[in-house]
């Protein structure tokens, strides 16, 4: 079968003909001699090309060419146009057709158009499933959000990290995201596999006995994790006379249940922390031997500062998050607010900048609240403030490329930075 056809057309002989001419050649066609038959059949997901009449009672082949558009611009649809209608055609492929054929229409030219509609809907839907699935089974794609190199390359890391099978040492600053890349890793490895986290900067030295191994109140973090992975946060804290047991069923891949009894683990261990471990072993808070074992593969995560040109796109996207757990509408966004984002050096990192447009949707961040207050000039200046931040974001602070996009000779680009206190260094990329 070479794909289905949605044929449309008022006169009975001429829908029949071209019917039988179509399904000679293998399509699936389906007939209808009106509009009204017609829309009933259009969706996103046809998997082939409607072929309609230009002239037809009531609504006509120009209205389904605009409701097939509506439903998806991606569906092919080819015109069948008399004599006179053809002026009329080339107008409606620029709002959307895939081709016409004047009537009487050779039936090869017919079955070749055809063939190349359905073609390319075949291609369009295939396209749209590929991606679907990238979006649904890609939690790397769909989770790390941020167009710049650092989390181009975080996003690879995690894809790379997860096949390896390896335990996982993720480490950076508070704020970064370390919990949410742990999961991203998961994901990506163990997707319907439990995942346990376990916080060992919140527990005492017997809590994190009875949190790991279990208790009699039932099973510890251990065996819950049994299958999928265990995520130790803040592994840094961990105390000391509890490493060693730590240390032993990473190297032995097993525990003892509440009856003594051996229990094999098929479990990865992912552990981060924002602590310098191999300063901590040489302060003698944490032992080098369980260092070596958790620190198989190493995912570090980038300071929010470090990648400038992902703040604005990610404040949008909390605002809009935010707006979707509240009963807030998310405000609109100005210069005014943009400016002090860009400006900032985000010690909280991502953290911080979520919990920013938390407040801002509530009308609690103090970024904007002087907006209606500012004279014109103070108005002008934060947002060319902002156009030039955003430009020197972009560009990884090469003052060329800013100067280029903003359209601006240096010494001036250089006169402005100057009197708005930009600061150039904040932008350029660390490292290179």
């Amino acid at each position: 079968m070479s794909g289905a056809v949605l044929l449309v057309d008022d006169e009975k002989p001429v829908r029949d003909a071209l019917g039988q001419t179509l399904d000679l050649a293998g399509f699936d066609v389906t007939r209808a001699g009106s509009f009204i038959e017609a829309v009933d059949h259009l969706s996103r997901d046809f998997a082939g090309c409607v072929v309609t009449d230009v002239r037809m009672p009531g609504k006509d082949g120009f209205e389904l060419l605009a409701r097939a558009t509506s439903t998806d611009p991606d569906l092919p649809v080819i015109l069948l146009t008399g004599e006179g209608d053809i002026p009329m055609a080339v107008r409606a492929m620029a709002d959307g057709a895939y081709d016409f054929l004047e009537k009487p229409c050779p039936p090869r030219r017919l079955v070749d158009v055809v063939t190349r509609a359905n073609t390319a809907r075949r291609l369009t839907l295939e396209n749209r499933a590929l991606k679907a699935r990238l979006a649904a089974g890609d939690a790397a794609e769909r989770l790390i959000l941020g167009a710049s190199p650092q989390m181009a390359a975080l996003r690879d890391a995690c894809r790379r990290v997860a096949a390896s099978g390896a335990d996982v040492l993720i480490t950076g600053a508070t704020g970064t995201g370390k919990d949410l890349a742990a999961r991203v890793i998961h994901q990506l490895a163990r997707p319907n596999q439990p995942f346990v986290a376990v916080n060992c900067g919140l527990l005492t030295a017997d809590m994190v006995r009875r949190t790991l191994f279990g208790s009699d109140a039932g099973p510890g973090a251990f065996l819950r994790a049994d299958g999928g992975t265990l995520f130790l946060d803040e592994v840094g804290a961990m105390p000391l006379d509890q490493q060693v047991a730590l240390l032993h069923v990473l190297e032995e891949r097993q525990v003892t249940d509440r009856d003594g009894r051996p229990q094999r683990l098929d479990l990865r261990v992912i552990s981060a922390t924002h602590e310098d471990l191999q300063a901590l072993v040489a302060d003698g808070r944490f032992r080098a031997d369980l260092l070596y074992r958790l620190d198989v593969v190493r995912v570090e995560l980038p300071r929010l500062a470090d990648r400038p040109e992902d703040i604005a796109p990610l404040f949008r996207a909390f605002v809009e998050e935010a707006a979707r757990r509240t009963a807030f509408d998310a405000p609109p966004l100005s210069a005014d607010h943009v400016a002090p984002l860009l400006s900032h050096d985000w010690p909280g990192n991502v953290r911080e900048l979520r919990n920013r447009a938390d407040r801002f949707v509530v009308g609690l961040d103090p970024s904007g609240a002087q907006e209606g207050t500012r004279g014109l000039s103070d108005r002008l200046d934060l947002v060319e403030r902002a156009l030039i931040e955003e430009a020197l974001a972009r560009h990884g602070g090469q003052v060329s490329a800013a100067c280029a996009e903003l359209q601006l000779p240096r010494k001036t680009f250089y006169d402005k930075v100057k009197r708005l206190g930009i600061q150039l260094d904040r932008f350029r990329q660390r490292g290179g």
